[in-house]
């Protein structure tokens, strides 16, 4: 059971990463510095003073970032495939008591698809907001972005089954979305 929740605990950070790259990682710094969360030894950098001070002044960067227009979009394309990577090690970070080879495995799969999938998502609605409003609304979406990142990795330290049944129905919303804009329109019966 163990195993099964450190799993979905990466899984949750996981999603979080897709939001956001850098505020999970700094929260699961401030979380094990703090003494709330035991990182693993392999990863325990992450809760380093070093690190802390690094996430820090990234997710500064990064959540400023997002509300320039054009900026957001550059982000985007560069955030989309270190998404998989932040959701790969957050996913590693956390899954203790697997075989390593499983461990990266799931965590490459499922951790880094996870976060993969959600900035693909974003990134295409905050490029649709560009064209459809040109650019005023996207620091609206960087604000729910944002929360969703910060809501994630809090729900995620505090109830990880939640975090995980939340993750569950947003991706079967997103799936449906997805398949229901690329099935074949149904011909009228007149």
């Amino acid at each position: 059971m163990d195993t099964l929740l450190s799993l979905l605990v990466g899984l949750g950070f996981s999603a979080a990463c897709g939001f956001r790259l850098f505020v999970p990682f700094f929260i699961l710094s401030v979380a094990s510095l703090s003494g709330h969360l035991t990182l693993p030894e392999s990863f325990s950098w992450i809760g380093s003073w070093s690190a802390f001070i690094a996430f820090g002044a990234a997710t500064v960067l990064e959540v400023t970032g997002y509300y320039f227009p054009l900026v957001d979009n550059f982000l985007d394309t560069v955030a989309t495939p270190a998404a998989v990577v932040a959701g790969t090690i957050a996913t590693a970070a956390m899954a203790t008591g697997m075989d390593p080879f499983l461990k990266w495995s799931v965590a490459i799969i499922a951790g880094g698809g996870v976060a993969g999938l959600i900035k693909s998502t974003t990134a295409v609605m905050r490029a649709a907001s560009s064209l459809t409003s040109g650019g005023i609304l996207n620091p609206m979406m960087a604000t729910a972005e944002l929360g969703g990142s910060i809501g994630a990795t809090l729900l995620t330290l505090v109830a990880p089954i939640l975090m995980t049944l939340v993750l569950g129905v947003l991706l079967i919303v997103v799936v449906a979305r997805l398949a229901k804009r690329n099935s074949p329109a149904r011909p009228t019966l007149i």
